[in-house]
C-alpha cells in the first residue's frame, strides 16, 4: 500500500462530509458575488468587496486557530475518556475575548472607518462586526465537533452555511434589492442559522469534565494567530491596498476582488488535499519515517505546483473573459493581471505545504517568521513606484515567494538530513 493510500484509509469517518461541506462553501463564495456583482452599483460593489475581504482575511486569521486549539484539546480529552465542557467555556469565553477586541475599535471609529473603506456608509460596519460575531461562534461550535470526531455534524454546518450564502444572494438579486447592506448581512445570518441548526451535537457531546487551564488552551495560539493573520492578509490585501491607496478607483477595487477569488479556484481543490498531508506528516513525523515524510513532501509539493500552473493557465486564458460575466465586474483586467495573480496563488499553495511540514516537526515559532518575512516583502513592493495595479498584484506573488523561499531553507534544515530509527 503506497504512502498516499496509507493516508486516505486512515482518514476519519465522516471526513467526505467535511470536504463537501467545504466544497459547497466555496462554490457559495462564487454565487454571492456574482448576485451582488450583477445586481450592486460599482460604488456599492467595491465596499462590498472591501467589506468581504476584511472577514475573511481578520476574521478567519483570529477565529480559525480557536477552532484548531479546541479541536486538539478536545480530542485529547476524547482519547482519555474526560468531559470537553470546561473547553468548550474556556473555548468560548477566548473567542468572545478576541471578538471584542475587534467590536470595540469598529464602534469607537465607526465614523472614520465608514469614511475610508464604505463611502461613509456606517451600516457596513455594523454587518462586518455581525459577520464578525458569527464566525467567533461558528469556530468554536467547529472546533468541538472536530474533537469529538462527529465529521458529518461539521460537515452538515459548512454545507448549510454554504446552502444559505447561495440561497439568499440569489432571493435577493432575483427581488431586486439593491442593498449593499442586505447582501453584506448574509455574511453574518448564514452562518448564525447553521451553527443553530447544528448545535444539539455540541451540546449532547460536551460532558462535564476535569477543569481546562487557560495555559493549555493560549500556549500556542499567538503563533498561530499571527501566521494564520498574516497569511490571510498576504492572500486578501490587493483589495484592500487598492483602495487605501486609489480611493476613487472602485471598478478597480471591484475587478481585483472577482479576480482574485477566480484565481484561487485551486485553493478549494487544495483544502481536501490539504487534510491529507497534515496526516501524513504528522503520522511519519511521530514514526520517525523521515524517508517517507520527505517523499511525501516532495509529493505534495509537485501536486500543489501542478494544480497551481494548470489553474493559473485557465484564469490567465479565461480570466479576463469570465469576470464581466460571471460577476458583472468592470472589465479592467487583463491576462497579465491573471498571470500575476495566478502566480501568486500558486505560491502562496505551497507555502502552505511548507508550513505543514515545520508545524509537523516542531517549526512553528520559523514558520511565523516566514510570515512575518512574506509581508515585509510585499509591504515594500505595495509601497514601491510601480503602477497601482501591477505593484498590488506582483506584492502577492512576491510576498508567498519570499515565505517559500524562507520556508524551504527552514525545512531543509530541520528534515532534510535527518535519518530513519
Amino acid at each position: 500500500m503506497s504512502l498516499l493510500d496509507r493516508i486516505t484509509t486512515a482518514l476519519p469517518t465522516g471526513t467526505a462530509f467535511v470536504g463537501a461541506g467545504t466544497a459547497l462553501l466555496g462554490v457559495a463564495s462564487y454565487v454571492h458575488l456574482a448576485a451582488a456583482g450583477h445586481t450592486l452599483d460599482v460604488d456599492d460593489m467595491a465596499s462590498f468587496s472591501v467589506l468581504w475581504t476584511v472577514v475573511s482575511s481578520i476574521g478567519l486569521g483570529l477565529f480559525f486557530p480557536v477552532e484548531q486549539e479546541i479541536t486538539r484539546l478536545v480530542a485529547a480529552r476524547t482519547v482519555h475518556g474526560d468531559g470537553v465542557a470546561p473547553v468548550l467555556r474556556r473555548g468560548a469565553a477566548l473567542s468572545l475575548g478576541l471578538l471584542a477586541a475587534v467590536l470595540v475599535p469598529l464602534a469607537v471609529f465607526s465614523g472614520k472607518i465608514a469614511d475610508v473603506f464604505f463611502h461613509g456608509d456606517e451600516s457596513l460596519v455594523l454587518a462586518l462586526g455581525g459577520a464578525f460575531a458569527a464566525l467567533a461562534i461558528a469556530y468554536v461550535t467547529r472546533g468541538v465537533l472536530a474533537g469529538l470526531g462527529r465529521f458529518q455534524a461539521y460537515g452538515t454546518q459548512l454545507g448549510l452555511d454554504g446552502a444559505l450564502r447561495i440561497i439568499l444572494p440569489g432571493v435577493l438579486a432575483v427581488a431586486g434589492v439593491k442593498s449593499v447592506f442586505a447582501f453584506a448581512a448574509v455574511l453574518t445570518v448564514a452562518p448564525l442559522i447553521a451553527v443553530l441548526l447544528t448545535i444539539k451535537p455540541v451540546l449532547s457531546g460536551s460532558r462535564h469534565g476535569s477543569p481546562a487551564h487557560w495555559r493549555d488552551l493560549i500556549e500556542h495560539l499567538g503563533l498561530l494567530v499571527g501566521s494564520t493573520l498574516l497569511a490571510q492578509v498576504l492572500v486578501n490585501i490587493a483589495v484592500i491596498s487598492t483602495k487605501l491607496i486609489s480611493t476613487n478607483d472602485d471598478a478597480l477595487v471591484a475587478a481585483l476582488l472577482s479576480a482574485l477569488v477566480l484565481a484561487r479556484v485551486p485553493l478549494f481543490v487544495f483544502g481536501a488535499f490539504q487534510v491529507s498531508l497534515l496526516a501524513g506528516l504528522s503520522s511519519a513525523a511521530a514514526e520517525g519515517d523521515w524517508t517517507g515524510y520527505r517523499r511525501l513532501l516532495v509529493r505534495a509539493a509537485t501536486i500543489t505546483g501542478s494544480l497551481g500552473v494548470a489553474g493559473g493557465i485557465g484564469a490567465t486564458a479565461l480570466g479576463p473573459l469570465l469576470l464581466p460575466a460571471l460577476f458583472g465586474a468592470p472589465a479592467v483586467l487583463t491576462a497579465v493581471d491573471f498571470a500575476w495573480l495566478s502566480l501568486g496563488t500558486t505560491l502562496y499553495m505551497l507555502a502552505m505545504v511548507l508550513g505543514q511540514a515545520l508545524l509537523t516537526s516542531g517549526g512553528a515559532r520559523k514558520q511565523l517568521m516566514a510570515w512575518v518575512f512574506g509581508t515585509a516583502v510585499l509591504l515594500a513592493v505595495t509601497f514601491s513606484s510601480l503602477e497601482l495595479r501591477t505593484r498590488v498584484e506582483v506584492a502577492y506573488s512576491a510576498g508567498s515567494f519570499a515565505v517559500v523561499a524562507f520556508m524551504t531553507l527552514v525545512v531543509r534544515a530541520r528534515v532534510g538530513y535527518r535519518s530513519p530509527h
